[in-house]
């Protein structure tokens, strides 16, 4: 999954949401000075990405993807879903999404201190661009897939994925939607042992 599932399956819990969301800039056990509830949050990161990994809804979505992105297609998918997490967000939750995303804007800088390098790197411009709530539209979604395809030097094509979305869109979105109810009972099991 990507940022935004990562946020909303943190239950609201802003320890847990700093860790969840920079859990990918940390290697291994390098986390272990950070405060508990944020290493907590970087353990809840690594449970989603393993369940989603070995779902079979989510390989489903990523076998339509496959022959043109490869070992991007799990990439790609992460950025679909939370397209549709985004767009579909009041089935979800009772805040408006501009009003979630710009609360954890608001918690990252709040904990800038704390932030890897990369995450600090990268905080103006996701800011600037709104990309977590610009994921409700295909047009946010289209500058996403370009900016990671840049950061591939254009290995990946992703910028194409775009026209896959489009076509097997209401396929995707179906896949999504009975993966994530899934998704939200385990992160909330795994969220409660923490």
């Amino acid at each position: 999954m990507n940022f935004l599932a990562h946020i909303y399956l943190s239950f609201n819990d802003d320890e847990i949401t700093i860790g969840n969301f920079i859990a990918d800039s940390i290697r291994g056990n390098k986390y272990k000075h950070l405060p508990e509830r944020i290493q907590k949050g970087i353990k809840l990161h690594r449970f989603i990405d393993t369940f989603t990994d070995a779902h079979p809804t989510v390989r489903k979505s990523t076998k339509k993807l496959h022959e043109n992105y490869g070992h991007y297609s799990g990439v790609i998918v992460d950025i679909f879903y939370d397209h549709f997490l985004a767009k579909n967000w009041s089935m979800y939750s009772d805040v408006p999404l501009a009003i979630f995303v710009d609360k954890f804007y608001d918690l990252l800088e709040d904990n800038y201190k704390i932030l890897p390098d990369n995450t600090k790197h990268m905080m103006p411009y996701m800011i600037a661009d709104n990309w977590i709530f610009n994921y409700s539209k295909l047009e946010g979604i289209s500058k996403v897939l370009d900016g990671v395809n840049r950061r591939t030097k254009n290995k990946s094509k992703m910028n194409f994925a775009i026209l896959d979305l489009e076509e097997h869109y209401l396929e995707f979105e179906k896949e999504f939607t009975s993966f994530f109810k899934e998704l939200t009972v385990y992160s909330k099991q795994k969220f409660i042992t923490l």
